[in-house]
C-alpha cells in the first residue's frame, strides 16, 4: 500500500482508524527524510551535525531502522536555546538530536497523508503546499468579498508549551491506532529538555522546535478551534463568520458585532477546557471593514488596525475613493530587521565591499520575498533606505582617514548597487489563489 492509498482511505471515511502504518517507516523513507533536513541546522544534545552523519548515511540509517524495528530506539533529550522576541522577552526553542529529526520527519510525512484530508481550508500553517501568503491572501479575500464588519484577533499564551499531552493523544488516537506510531509520539512529547546542563521535565507542551511539533499543534487546534467553530459555532450565529489560522495565529471575522461578542465570551472557556489561555492584551475585537472607515471619518478619527503574520492591516480609500484594505510591515518587525542588518554591517565592515554587497542584497531579497505585497511598497522603501544608511555608516568606519564624501558614496552605490524594493506578491497572485 502506498501513501496515496492511505490518503484515499482517509478521504473515503473521515472516522477510519489506521491500525497498521508503522511499516511505512522504511530505510528508504528515513533516508529521504534525512536528505530533506536543513544541512546547516543546529545540533542537538548529541552534537551530531548533518555533515558528520552524511559521511556514513546509509549505514547510520540502516542501524536507526533496525532500532525502530526492534523497539530499542530511544528519543534523546532536547537541547534548549532561547531566541529574542519582539516584546523583549525570549522564546524557548527545543532542538532534537539528528536521528530524532530523521524519524520525526518521516513520521510527519506519513501522518500528513492522513491528516491532510481532515484539516479544514481555514488552516494554512505548516501544511504541504501552504505558506503564510496563502493565509494572507485568504484574509484579503474575506475582507474584500464578504460582508465583514468585525475582526477578532486571537493570541494564545505560550501555545506550544501548554498543550495538554493526554488530550492531544486522545485526539490522535481517533485516527491512529498503530501502537508503534503512538509510542513514538509519546516518546517525543514526554522527552526532557537540557537547559544549562540541567534535565527539565514538564507535564505539558510539545517542545517548540521539534520537527513533529507543528503537525501536533495543528491537530490540537483542529479539534479545539477549527472543527468547533465550523460545526458548532457558525450554525448558531446570525450572520456570516470566517476563520483564518496559521499555526497558533488566528483571525475570526464576523458580519455582526453581536456574533463576535458572543464568540469572544465563550472562547476563553472553550480554550481553558484544553489547557489554553488567551492573551488578555493581544486578544481583541475590533471594528474592521468597509463601514469602519466612514464611521471613523465622521468622528475625525482613524479606524482600528490589526496585525497578522508580520503585517499590519488597515482600511483605506482606493484610487477611486472606494473601500480597500492595505498592509504595511509591522513596526516591530521593521525595526528588528533594520537592527539585525545594522549589526551585520558593523561586524562585517572590513570585508571586501563586493562581499558585503552580495550579502546585503541576499538580505534585501529575502525581506522582499516575504514583505513584498502590493500595498506595502512604502515599508519596503523604508527598509531599503535603512539598509543603505547602515552600510554607508559602517563603511565610513573602516578607517580613521578623511571621511568619505557624498560624491564618493554615490559612486560606490553605482558600482555596488543594492537591490531596490520589489513587489513579489501581487493582487493578481492573490486573486488567482481564491
Amino acid at each position: 500500500m502506498s501513501l496515496s492509498r492511505l490518503t484515499e482511505l482517509a478521504k473515503e471515511d473521515c472516522e477510519r482508524k489506521f491500525t497498521s502504518i508503522a511499516h511505512f517507516l522504511t530505510p528508504e523513507t528515513l533516508y529521504e527524510a534525512f536528505r530533506s533536513l536543513r544541512k546547516d541546522a543546529s545540533a542537538g544534545v548529541d552534537q551530531v551535525k548533518y555533515a558528520d552523519y552524511a559521511t556514513q548515511a546509509q549505514e547510520n540509517i540502516q542501524r536507526l531502522w533496525e532500532r525502530l524495528k526492534g523497539r530499542t530506539y530511544r528519543a534523546q533529550p532536547l537541547r534548549r536555546i532561547y531566541i529574542p522576541k519582539e516584546d523583549g522577552s525570549e522564546r524557548p526553542i527545543s532542538i532534537p538530536a539528528l536521528e530524532d529529526k530523521i524519524v520525526q520527519k518521516a513520521t510527519v510525512r506519513l501522518l500528513n497523508s492522513i491528516y491532510e484530508t481532515d484539516f479544514l481550508t481555514c488552516s494554512k500553517g505548516f501544511r504541504p503546499g501552504c505558506g503564510p501568503h496563502d493565509a494572507l491572501d485568504e484574509v484579503d479575500r474575506i475582507l474584500f468579498r464578504e460582508p465583514i464588519s468585525y475582526v477578532l484577533e486571537l493570541d494564545i499564551t505560550s501555545y506550544f508549551d501548554t498543550i495538554v499531552r493526554a488530550l492531544l493523544m486522545e485526539m490522535i488516537e481517533k485516527r491512529i491506532g498503530d501502537g508503534s506510531i503512538l509510542r513514538l509520539i509519546r516518546k517525543w512529547i514526554n522527552v526532557g529538555v537540557i537547559d544549562e546542563g540541567r534535565l527539565l521535565v514538564s507535564e505539558t507542551g510539545t517542545g517548540q522546535g521539534q520537527v513533529i511539533s507543528p503537525l501536533l499543534a495543528n491537530i490540537y487546534l483542529h479539534h479545539v478551534l477549527d472543527l468547533w467553530f465550523e460545526k458548532e459555532v457558525k450554525a448558531r450565529l446570525k450572520g456570516k463568520a470566517f476563520e483564518v489560522r496559521y499555526a497558533d495565529d488566528a483571525l475570526l471575522c464576523f458580519q455582526y458585532q453581536e456574533d463576535a461578542q458572543k464568540v469572544l465570551k465563550v472562547l476563553a472557556k472553550r480554550f481553558s477546557k484544553y489547557g489554553l489561555t488567551l492573551h488578555p492584551e493581544k486578544t481583541r475585537l475590533i471594528e474592521f471593514g468597509r463601514f469602519a472607515l466612514p464611521k471613523a471619518e465622521t468622528k475625525n478619527g482613524r479606524p482600528a488596525t490589526f496585525d497578522f503574520l508580520g503585517l499590519t492591516h488597515f482600511t483605506a480609500r482606493g484610487r477611486r475613493g472606494g473601500f480597500t484594505v492595505k498592509t504595511k510591515t509591522m513596526k516591530k518587525r521593521l525595526k528588528r530587521s533594520l537592527q539585525a542588518t545594522a549589526a551585520w554591517c558593523r561586524a562585517h565592515r572590513h570585508d571586501p565591499v563586493k562581499h558585503q554587497q552580495d550579502a546585503l542584497n541576499a538580505q534585501l531579497r529575502g525581506h522582499y520575498q516575504y514583505y513584498g505585497r502590493s500595498s506595502n511598497y512604502r515599508s519596503l522603501w523604508q527598509f531599503y533606505r535603512g539598509v543603505q544608511r547602515s552600510w554607508r555608516k559602517w563603511l565610513s568606519c573602516r578607517s580613521r582617514d578623511t571621511p568619505v564624501t557624498w560624491a564618493k558614496y554615490a559612486l560606490l552605490f553605482r558600482l555596488y548597487p543594492l537591490v531596490p524594493p520589489q513587489i513579489v506578491h501581487t493582487w493578481a497572485d492573490s486573486r488567482s489563489r481564491t
